[in-house]
């Protein structure tokens, strides 16, 4: 990864040692930690994470001045975070090249996520990712996104996304009640299935959720630069500003006394080493995630998602550049290749004509709309909408009317029937190709594989 020199890039170097890292791999978050170990011993019966979850997030609605509501009234943004000015401008990146940030998070992002294996056992053992409800996780993650940058202009009455009562705020909140849930409820997996902390730490421990939190900024910045959608270091600075924020709410140790600067992004995903794996969990996770956002594509590009994930990793580090392969993502479509090869070399020499720049960029836009679109058709009558503010809903030219649901309704039946004579090839194709891997599998172990998915 390249890595921008800057006047405090020598201090940021001094924070980020390997007992620090050592330090954040064994903490989860004792406040909550204790809180969710407390409420378990009282009820016995809350063994599974959704009724932990459930018990809790009931218990916080129905009993404000209780252990865990008094918990919830603390969590408020700290004093170094209410710089209202810098939010918005790190808001902005989302709200203005948000689809490209959709298809960063879903074609680059989560992949990456699935090749660590500490990160794909804990989605695998503790969420219903691969067992019939990704639609539902990957659409809350989506919706996490739009409460935090994507509520720029609050509705009258309401407060801003990172104030008390916001949107961004309640998300983070939830965040953090979820990973204590996680936590609990892994470390008391079945024998069989037993968590090994000595490899990995405690369940999404702070190494994890500060790896996490620059998947989000750092990762996505970069894949956007490749997508031919550079920001700047004032608009970058702002958004991590605004991350670190977000970080701090959802008890990440690393924004506890401060915000995480460009300096400390730079050399922590330099250092940041993941160990990539291929594992039967994130070559579930892959292949649920694979299967849904194709079916969400337009007709003619259903392989369009596969395609910009082998794009989206070609020519970066060495063990970076092996997750598609290590994941089992299928080859990418054939028109693919020359598309992308044009457009990355107009990019690399820019005195070379690129006529194909704009159709790659029109592509991307309409996976990410694709993608956002489905979730909220999908999940708009639900217990847990996903919602779209309208002031992003038309920057991003997604109608939200009825009619215009109804329309979409009648598209996505007619490519389902179009597409359904081939359904059974697939699958068939899918699982020889599961089974080969099961018997083969390729592994790869790299400590020094970096964080970062692009240069």
């Amino acid at each position: 990864m390249h890595v921008h020199e800057r006047e405090s890039d020598h201090g940021a170097g001094t924070r980020w040692t390997d007992d620090e890292f050592r330090r954040l791999r064994g903490m989860g978050d004792p406040e909550m930690d204790g809180l969710v170990a407390a409420r378990r011993r009282a009820d016995p019966s809350l063994r599974a994470p959704t009724a932990l979850m459930g018990s809790l997030m009931k218990e916080l609605g129905a009993e404000p001045e209780g252990a865990l509501g008094g918990l919830a009234a603390g969590i408020t943004p700290p004093a170094w975070g209410r710089d209202r000015q810098r939010i918005e401008r790190g808001q902005r990146i989302f709200t203005d090249y948000g689809l490209y940030q959709a298809a960063a998070l879903f074609f680059a992002c989560l992949p990456l996520a699935y090749a660590a294996p500490a990160g794909a056992k804990v989605l695998i053992h503790a969420s219903d990712l691969a067992n019939g409800q990704v639609s539902r996780r990957l659409a809350q993650t989506g919706q996490m996104l739009i409460d935090l940058m994507g509520m720029r202009e609050p509705a009258d009455g309401e407060p801003a996304s990172l104030e008390p009562g916001g949107r961004g705020l309640r998300s983070a909140i939830g965040l953090r009640l979820l990973h204590s849930c996680v936590r609990a409820v892994v470390l008391d997996l079945e024998e069989e299935r037993a968590w090994d902390a000595a490899a990995y730490g405690p369940p999404v421990n702070q190494e994890l959720l500060l790896a996490t939190l620059l998947d989000f900024s750092l990762v996505t910045w970069e894949v956007m630069e490749r997508m031919g959608v550079p920001t700047g270091d004032g608009d970058r600075e702002a958004n991590l500003y605004t991350w670190s924020v977000f970080g701090h709410l959802m008890g990440v140790e690393s924004c506890r006394h401060g915000p995480l600067t460009l300096a400390d992004a730079d050399v922590v995903g330099d250092r940041m080493g993941r160990l990539f794996e291929s594992t039967e969990e994130g070559r579930r996770l892959m292949a649920a995630l694979l299967e849904e956002m194709e079916d969400f594509m337009f007709l003619g590009c259903r392989k369009l998602p596969r395609s910009l994930i082998h794009w989206l990793f070609r020519e970066t580090d060495a063990g970076v550049a092996e997750v598609p392969r290590l994941l089992g993502v299928p080859r990418p479509a054939w028109w693919s290749a020359p598309l992308f090869a044009t457009a990355a070399a107009a990019q690399r020499f820019s005195w070379l004509p690129d006529p194909l720049r704009p159709v790659v960029r029109r592509l991307i836009r309409k996976a990410g709309r694709a993608v956002v679109i489905a979730y909220a058709d999908r999940h708009a009558g639900g217990p847990a909408p996903f919602q779209i503010p309208a002031e992003v809903a038309r920057g991003w030219r997604i109608r939200q009317r009825p009619a215009a649901r109804q329309v979409r309704d009648v598209r996505r039946h007619l490519r389902d029937a179009a597409r359904a004579p081939l359904r059974p090839l697939r699958q068939a194709a899918g699982r020889r190709k599961e089974e080969a891997l099961r018997h083969g599998s390729p592994r790869t172990r790299n400590a020094d594989h970096r964080h970062s998915p692009v240069h």
